[in-house]
């Protein structure tokens, strides 16, 4: 058997369809079809049930799958060594960033990196947290920014920075008068939150669950976009929480609306994510010192409480 029959074991496990695998894969259907029945008559198994629609792995076909991502990874890792060893930091890189985090970190450090990495060809796609994971483990991203901690066992974790979470409070709320304020001076049913998918939203929820509720609102809005959430704040409606990062570019009106919290203060730990068989560690450490190298003048918070990114059930 070859690596390549494997990838396209893989591919069909994947997308359980082997007219998609064919077109992942780049190649006709009748070929991959060929090369996977050529491996189960070496083995003299079946990997696949196409009884089934979709096409389902067999028992034996769920341990080869398992096995063949091994290998596939450790075939992978052998042309990494050889760029490592020439101390080559280029080619391709998929990156995925969560919606809260990429239009305000990606400008900082974009510029930068590929002036530095010009030979390093970035694929940048904006993701939530739990496609994100699915992509990193089905080795379609190479790495990711996101909130953490994920509580990943397959996944590792660097820290990039702590982002507190700023509260947006319009001049009509009693808390406008504060200068600072803290989790209790909000009542969760005011607070105007994004949609659900956003692990941002799911920080909210975990920070507030000791706080006050009345609920009182008859209308329920979950938006996808901070801009909204703060054109309904100061119509009245509410209040809302925002990310450190993204205040930075509100009006100097708006920014008179803003609160931080008393220390400690809550925020996000924002990390640079990716499987843990390291595979495209020299990019890896160059997004690292990349990001560190920006970040460090924009957020220089350490008296922090980290709130969890996870839906709690």
């Amino acid at each position: 058997m070859t690596i390549t029959q494997l990838q396209y074991v893989l591919a069909v496990a994947e997308y359980k369809n082997f007219t998609l695998a064919a077109e992942k894969c780049f190649v006709t259907q009748p070929t991959l079809s060929m090369q996977i029945q050529k491996i189960e008559e070496e083995l003299n198994i079946l990997i696949f049930d196409r009884t089934k629609k979709p096409i389902q792995l067999t028992e034996i076909g769920q341990k080869i799958v398992s096995q063949a991502k091994n290998i596939v990874n450790e075939a992978d890792r052998i042309k990494d060594i050889v760029e490592q060893q020439k101390g080559f930091i280029g080619g391709e890189f998929r990156l995925g960033i969560i919606p809260t985090i990429m239009p305000t970190l990606l400008p900082m450090f974009l510029n930068n990196f590929i002036k530095k990495y010009p030979k390093v060809k970035l694929l940048i796609e904006e993701l939530n947290t739990d496609e994100i994971i699915l992509k990193l483990k089905n080795g379609h991203l190479d790495a990711a920014i996101a909130a953490t901690p994920l509580e990943d066992e397959k996944i590792k974790e660097i820290v990039l920075y702590f982002e507190p979470f700023v509260a947006y409070i319009p001049e009509s709320h009693s808390s406008f008068q504060k200068e600072e304020i803290t989790i209790n001076d909000l009542d969760v049913s005011e607070i105007l939150l994004l949609q659900d998918g956003h692990c941002f939203r799911d920080g909210i929820l975990n920070l507030c669950k000791t706080a006050n509720t009345t609920d009182q609102k008859n209308f329920q809005i979950e938006s996808g976009s901070f801009e909204t959430l703060i054109k309904l704040a100061d119509e009245g409606l509410g209040t809302t929480l925002l990310p450190y990062l993204h205040t930075l570019d509100l009006k100097e009106n708006d920014q008179k609306k803003l609160r931080h919290f008393a220390e400690p203060k809550p925020a996000r730990e924002v990390s640079l994510i990716f499987p843990k068989t390291e595979l495209k560690m020299q990019i890896i450490d160059a997004l690292r010192s990349t990001i560190a190298g920006v970040i460090k003048g924009a957020i220089v918070f350490q008296n922090v409480q980290i709130i969890s990114p996870l839906s709690k059930k």
